[in-house]
């Protein structure tokens, strides 16, 4: 039994059009997260999916994405994306899994998931990058979603590990509002995904910063096979 990660499968049999195979690195994405999943996980272990997980615009256009992702081995727990436009509230989301059978899969949204003595905890997280717009309330909210998730682990004595969306750091530009939290917290492991593309990826802090270690889980990044978190 195992606990993995990865993030922005950008998922897209519902929307054909959308599909991120046009990219470098991306040709044939959907296939290989299937094939390297396979290979890698079993039903006995944990896979965390950091955001970006469909290009479906509702929860119904987003069905066969899920489908997909049930259809693979093991639990999967998914945070939100900046892309993941059928995101709604938990209870919806949770309610039309279930209505779709998807039982292999959990909302991570104000709360943590057990695993061993670990708290699964995040949120998407927020903007820090040049060009990319601000939005001081929806920072806010991130950082009390991150917040509440943390402390939801600490109160069953569980040792807290971050996944976000964001990266809080990227290049020299520093989510202050999101690392602080981090650092109160004493957080040891920050995973994250969003950023493409080889030029942006040597942009990233991948090592530990501050005393947490960081880590870039981004699918196109990890060559769209899961990494190991525990």
């Amino acid at each position: 039994m195992s606990l993995y990660v990865i993030g922005d499968l950008h998922l897209c049999f519902s929307v054909p059009d959308k599909t991120m195979s046009i990219f470098a690195g991306w040709q044939d994405y959907q296939e290989r997260i299937e094939q390297n999943w396979h290979e890698k996980i079993t039903d006995e272990d944990t896979v965390v999916l950091a955001g970006d997980i469909s290009w479906g615009m509702s929860l119904q256009q987003a069905a066969p994405d899920f489908h997909f992702i049930n259809s693979l081995a093991g639990k999967k727990i998914i945070i939100k994306g900046n892309h993941d436009y059928w995101w709604t509230t938990k209870k919806k989301m949770d309610d039309f899994l279930l209505a779709e059978g998807c039982d292999t899969i959990k909302i991570l949204h104000n709360n943590h998931y057990a695993y061993e003595n670990y708290g699964i905890c995040g949120t998407r997280g927020w903007v820090n990058m040049p060009g990319e717009t601000q939005d001081e309330k929806v920072l806010r909210r991130e950082v009390q979603r991150l917040e509440a998730s943390i402390q939801s682990a600490l109160k069953e004595n569980l040792e807290p590990i971050v996944f976000m969306h964001y990266p809080p750091i990227f290049a020299s530009n520093f989510n202050y509002d999101i690392l602080e939290v981090l650092y109160r917290y004493k957080i040891k492991d920050c995973y994250y995904g969003h950023i493409h593309g080889r030029s942006a990826h040597e942009l990233c802090i991948t090592n530990t910063y501050d005393d947490i270690n960081f880590h870039l889980i981004a699918g196109d990044y990890l060559q769209f096979i899961p990494e190991k978190v525990a």
